[in-house]
């Protein structure tokens, strides 16, 4: 009855756990471990594609917000010129006096004319230049003597660009060879 005896040495049943702990994992273990692993990995997928439509609808509003809102800075750059013409055209109701006038209202215009540089609208320089029909309107032909044929006379409407690319064409009479 040797064999029933229970084994008294401790050294074996931690020889025996050592030895099953190197065993690999079965396969419901496998299973386990993998479902567990495709669930922590489908729930961080999950959040992070959360968290790109929240980004994405982030921007769209904020996107939406610049748009609506995009005039702000030249409306508030605009105003005081706008306020200072009104000033200048009722000073001129009360005094009758048409210098003053002309000299207001060439302060104004001078201040729109800064307020549309200090956001990059800038007029086009085309009197005495050379036609071009990205920037220029030809509205008539004169003939003329002092200018080459297809050179700039006259600026009937001032054009401007903004940044590359044009706001709206200078509108032109454009010298042509004298007969």
């Amino acid at each position: 009855m040797a064999d029933e005896t229970p084994n008294e040495n401790p050294d074996n049943t931690a020889a025996e756990a050592a030895a099953s702990d190197d065993q690999e994992p079965t396969l419901e273990e496998q299973l386990a471990a993998a479902i567990a692993e495709r669930d922590t990995n489908l729930d961080r997928w999950r959040r992070a594609e959360a968290e790109c439509e929240n980004v994405r609808k982030r921007m769209r509003r904020e996107l939406e917000e610049a748009r609506k809102y995009e005039s702000l800075g030249l409306s508030r750059d605009i105003l005081p010129a706008l306020d200072n013409l009104r000033r200048a055209i009722e000073a001129a109701g009360q005094t009758h006096n048409l210098d003053q006038l002309i000299e207001g209202v060439e302060l104004v215009a001078k201040q729109f004319q800064d307020a549309l540089n200090k956001h990059q609208v800038i007029a086009i320089d085309a009197v005495n230049k050379p036609f071009n029909s990205e920037q220029h309107e030809a509205m008539q032909q004169l003939p003329s003597a002092d200018h080459p044929p297809m050179t700039v006379i006259q600026e009937l409407e001032q054009g401007y660009t903004l940044h590359d690319r044009l706001v709206r064409p200078s509108k032109v009479i454009v010298s042509k060879a004298v007969e």
